[in-house]
């Protein structure tokens, strides 16, 4: 467990994400730790999504928290399945230096991004199900809890690829020499403290690196993956619902296919508007 968190601030502090670590071409991090903590991390939030459910309900029903911590680490890998193909083509196409096994693990790390900020949430959406009993507003809740933190992911994948794909700027031209020391006796200390050197920063997992920029096609097809990504997921979604139960309905695993993803978003828009 110690080392599952140590992995997971890394990633989320940038440290695994840093230039000086990809000039390989390679993301170093342990695939099945971090593959461990995308289902530790869906599995809270998972139950953070079933209070909903739980608190509003007459009758205890346990698989309303069974379903959701089931099928949160589920969304993710079905839309891993579902769209890695095309990202792999896509990253051979714009040149990019990730094999097989590095493009896998890019998309695992961006991934536990999602669901650190996902879960992070989770406390949240546990505070409006213990203070509402709108059905339509939790689920728009928990839409936008997981769109925020989708947008995150795919955002830290976007900067990755970026540091991978992108050329190097071509190398800066010296600093000019620093001017003579001043003299100490006249210097008080507050000047000295202007006078120190700045250190610079270390890039986050989201900073965009100075010098580094992907070229316009390049840039514009892996905007297109990331659409395609975030519609998969969303469907995806869709198809496994429901994540929360309604209250005054019978429990189901799956419901029927109809309708799409969209569509019941604007229809729970206008239910808790109307």
């Amino acid at each position: 467990m110690r080392q599952l968190l140590r992995e997971l601030d890394r990633i989320l502090r940038g440290e695994a994400t840093r230039p000086e670590q990809l000039r390989d071409g390679t993301i170093r991090i342990p695939l099945g730790t971090v593959s461990l903590g995308i289902i530790l991390l869906g599995v809270i939030y998972g139950l953070c999504m079933s209070v909903f459910s739980i608190v509003n309900r007459e009758a205890f029903e346990w698989r309303l928290i069974a379903a959701p911590i089931l099928k949160i680490p589920a969304l993710f890998f079905l839309t891993l399945a579902v769209t890695y193909p095309s990202l792999y083509v896509f990253n051979a196409l714009v040149g990019s230096r990730l094999g097989l096994a590095s493009l896998v693990r890019l998309i695992i790390t961006a991934m536990a991004v999602t669901l650190c900020v996902a879960a992070s949430f989770g406390t949240i959406i546990a505070f409006f199900s213990f203070t509402t009993q709108s059905y339509s507003f939790m689920v728009l809740a928990n839409v936008v809890a997981c769109g925020v933190a989708g947008v995150l992911g795919l955002f830290f994948l976007l900067q990755t690829l970026n540091r991978l794909s992108a050329d190097a700027a071509p190398p800066a031209t010296p600093p000019p020499p620093p001017p003579p020391a001043p003299d100490t006796n006249a210097v008080d200390e507050k000047d000295q403290e202007k006078a120190a050197p700045v250190v610079a920063k270390a890039p986050s997992a989201l900073d965009r690196i100075e010098g580094q920029a992907l070229i316009r096609n390049v840039r514009a097809v892996f905007r297109i993956w990331v659409v395609v990504f975030a519609i998969v997921g969303a469907q995806m979604a869709w198809v496994l619902r429901p994540f929360i139960g309604q209250p005054s309905a019978p429990f189901e695993w799956f419901r029927a296919r109809q309708s799409n993803f969209f569509e019941s978003v604007w229809g729970h828009l206008v239910n808790l508007f109307s």
